[in-house]
């Protein structure tokens, strides 16, 4: 009788352990593709210091460029408490370091 309530115990302990997290994924989850909605519109709001117009999405590894007439610019919008990833931090550290260039490839 104590392995069976035992037995139950542990089950019970790890449905409770699996709900908790399947909801921290889903909030997760829920935080991602608000940020990937709300990326979508950044360039539209009265506070984009750009013209619009100019910018192009990539979405992946960084959400667009913005062509302007004097520079251009490599864009990531972020919401809430979310940071660059890693991929970003390093493209962000070659183009403070000029590490890019303007290559022309024909076919």
């Amino acid at each position: 009788m104590e392995y069976m309530l035992l037995i139950i115990a542990i089950i019970v302990i790890i449905m409770l352990v699996k709900m908790n997290m399947d909801l921290m994924h889903n909030k997760k989850s829920q935080s991602v593709r608000y940020g990937k909605m709300t990326e979508n519109f950044m360039p539209f709001l009265e506070n984009y210091p750009y013209d619009y117009h100019n910018f192009r999405f990539l979405g992946n590894p960084i959400d667009g460029i913005q062509f302007n007439d004097n520079n251009i610019v490599f864009v990531e919008f972020k919401t809430g408490n979310s940071k660059l990833s890693e991929k970003q931090k390093k493209i962000k550290e070659l183009v403070e370091n000029k590490r890019i260039r303007f290559d022309e490839f024909r076919i």
